[in-house]
């Protein structure tokens, strides 16, 4: 049985490989597609678009591994399937519980890859491609802490406390220094609104100067701010939840608890980064009844465009799931384990199914 063991763990990774690698070079092709179009735009050059494709590209791995790994094992047990050694197997006294044994064994190691790049690769090299990114187009640096987004533009530091929906800042603080990076003056509004050719308006403002002899303060209703930054580039800077490791996102939540603010989306995002490894064992069991299941409908070509539509159901259920969660207030678990969930149950019935004949 160590010898088969090896022998049916050696096919699923060598296809779950081929797949991966596969599935990278297309959505790497993708990403340059959609970078090429900002080509030329500030200082972003060539050398940019693939510094950022190369930075996005184990975001990608840990989006795609459940779905590299549900193909990956269904070529690799339809092959079996095939050439009649899957048949052979199951006569010599090989159990189905054997056999998802062994298929797990290789999901374990697909599960814990998948932990290492959601939690400690993947948020790290996507903030990177972002900041690289931004710093090459508007030479804009930033960074979300506790205490709102913080960004460098030129010689001054902006934080904001919220970004609206539709672009508007909320709790502004501009702090400006001269050449010798002394503090000059501090800048506080309530709001700001993007008014195009790279003009806030901000309401409600105090202006605190500083010189060498006295501190001015000044009060206005509003004020024209002139700033290379935009609403555009914000939605890139702000980091979104999917793209934060579980130990962030717990940490975020925790503090829009403190702060009696909604952190629902927050907590489904990681109950969903707890989980997503759950789904890639789940995905490789499906795999099983699937490719056996299949046997008389076409050869493999068939069954890998099989496994494409499964890959691509589950992703769209996840994502949908986490919008009906979102949008009904539903529990953050509820919501992140419903696809893992369904996918499983449509396993187990296939397999129940299988052994009745």
């Amino acid at each position: 049985m160590k010898t088969l063991r090896r022998y049916i763990v050696r096919e699923i990774l060598l296809a779950t490989a081929m797949v991966m690698i596969a599935l990278l070079m297309l959505f790497a092709f993708f990403d340059l597609v959609e970078e090429i179009k900002d080509l030329g735009r500030g200082g972003y050059r060539m050398r940019h678009i693939v510094q950022h494709v190369v930075l996005s590209v184990p975001a990608h791995i840990y989006e795609i591994f459940p779905i590299a790994a549900l193909i990956g094992t269904l070529f690799a047990l339809a092959q079996l399937v095939a050439s009649s050694e899957y048949t052979v197997m199951r006569t010599a006294g090989v159990s189905l519980v054997r056999m998802i044994g062994t298929i797990l064994t290789a999901g374990l190691l697909f599960a814990a890859l998948t932990f290492v790049f959601g939690e400690y690769v993947g948020p790290v090299a996507e903030q990177l491609a972002q900041r690289f990114r931004s710093q090459a187009i508007t030479g804009i640096i930033a960074q979300e802490f506790r205490s709102g987004l913080w960004l460098k533009d030129d010689k001054s530091f902006l934080n904001v406390r919220e970004v609206t929906a539709d672009g508007q800042l909320k709790g502004i603080r501009i702090y400006e220094f001269d050449e010798s990076s002394r503090l000059r003056s501090v800048i506080a509004a309530e709001s700001g609104v993007f008014k195009g050719e790279r003009q806030w308006l901000l309401t409600g403002v105090q202006k605190t100067s500083f010189t060498e002899v006295r501190t001015e303060i000044s009060k206005a209703p509003s004020e024209i701010w002139n700033s290379v930054l935009d609403p555009r580039l914000l939605n890139v800077l702000l980091v979104q939840p999917d793209q934060m490791s579980a130990a962030s996102l717990n940490s975020f939540a925790q503090h829009l608890r403190e702060n009696r603010q909604k952190s629902l989306r927050y907590e489904i995002a990681l109950w969903s980064k707890i989980t997503y490894p759950l789904a890639v064992l789940t995905m490789m069991v499906l795999a099983l009844p699937f490719a056996y299941f299949q046997r008389r409908q076409g050869g493999v070509g068939g069954r890998i465009f099989a496994g494409i539509m499964l890959g691509l159901a589950f992703y769209f259920l996840n994502q949908l799931s986490a919008h009906l969660g979102l949008l009904n207030e539903w529990p953050a678990p509820a919501s992140a384990l419903l696809p893992t969930a369904v996918f499983l149950s449509l396993a187990m019935l296939m397999m129940w199914r299988q052994e009745r004949r």
